[in-house]
């Protein structure tokens, strides 16, 4: 389990490579919530998505082997680890899903990075990019299943932390699981942490509810940010200590949120990156009256061509 420490480090590690990303209040029954809204705005970082901030610490408390670096992505995390790779001037290859978004094999392509393009599903790319890495050497940056990763992602918090002061909760979208486990790390109970999760991605929700990771089928509109088959090793522990509640939302209750967004205060993210909030618009979240609630919006790295409008 990675520790607040490792959090601190990690901060200091990467923190002339990363944004510190902006938290706006809304304090005046924003959305029709009888509650205090606080947004962090991770869908500015660097790539579009929190993922640099664990993609920066690996290679940078790594020593990364000439052959670069190698990682299986939906696309988010794969472009921080070509961003990360370019800026830090490492080869790094990447193996995506063939049902990638086209713009987030594109991002890929920007970070000069060499792609394969296999597999029906991330589990799938994972197992090539392994196989790839045994050949090459290169150092494998998993999505969230590595401690570098976690303690990167959870900066993330840190910052939260520093930003807004006094929040009673904070919901954070889950696919594999490291964004939410590096924040949990960080929090470690002082705030409710909760999860929240597609109806046709409950990753985390079943194996917490089973008491061990287990397989799950994986689809919907948020497949491509968070449609990990399988929890993370390494975060689920922190998720049974530290995550006090997990959340299912529809693709509908998703969509619906990233479309409050983009008409309320003119921001466009993903759907994944919407999905936190969907938990709040919905109802499948209620908190109490003046709660003060932190919404991660973690991704935006929207395909334009189906946004709703």
């Amino acid at each position: 389990m990675i520790s607040r420490t490792e959090i601190q480090d990690a901060g200091r590690r990467i923190a002339t490579h990363v944004r510190r990303t902006p938290v706006i209040a809304l304090e005046d029954r924003a959305f029709g919530l009888d509650t205090k809204l606080f947004f962090k705005l991770e869908q500015l970082q660097h790539t579009g998505s929190f993922k640099p901030r664990g993609a920066f610490n690996c290679m940078l408390g790594s020593d990364v082997p000439a052959a670069g670096v190698i990682a299986a992505s939906g696309g988010n995390h794969g472009a921080a680890v070509a961003y990360a790779a370019q800026n830090l001037e490492h080869h790094a290859e990447i193996f995506v899903p063939e049902s990638t978004p086209a713009t987030k094999v594109e991002r890929l392509r920007l970070y000069g990075a060499t792609i394969n393009l296999t597999g029906r599903n991330y589990a799938e790319a994972l197992a090539a990019s392994h196989e790839r890495a045994a050949q090459t050497g290169a150092l494998t940056v998993h999505a969230y299943d590595d401690p570098r990763v976690l303690a990167g992602q959870g900066t993330l918090g840190m910052e939260l932390e520093e930003q807004a002061r006094g929040l009673d909760s904070v919901l954070i979208a889950v696919g594999g699981g490291g964004l939410i486990g590096g924040v949990a790390a960080w929090y470690q109970q002082r705030v409710r942490v909760i999860s929240v999760e597609p109806e046709q991605a409950p990753t985390l929700h079943h194996a917490l509810a089973a008491g061990q990771l287990v397989d799950v089928e994986v689809g919907g509109v948020a497949a491509d940010s968070l449609g990990a088959r399988r929890a993370g090793e390494l975060m689920f522990p922190i998720a049974q200590k530290f995550v006090a509640q997990t959340l299912l939302v529809t693709d509908d209750q998703i969509v619906a949120a990233q479309k409050a967004l983009w008409q309320k205060l003119r921001l466009a993210v993903e759907p994944g990156g919407a999905t936190a909030l969907a938990a709040l618009l919905s109802g499948a979240y209620k908190p109490h009256s003046g709660e003060r609630v932190g919404v991660v919006l973690c991704g935006a790295n929207a395909d334009l061509t189906k946004f709703p409008g």
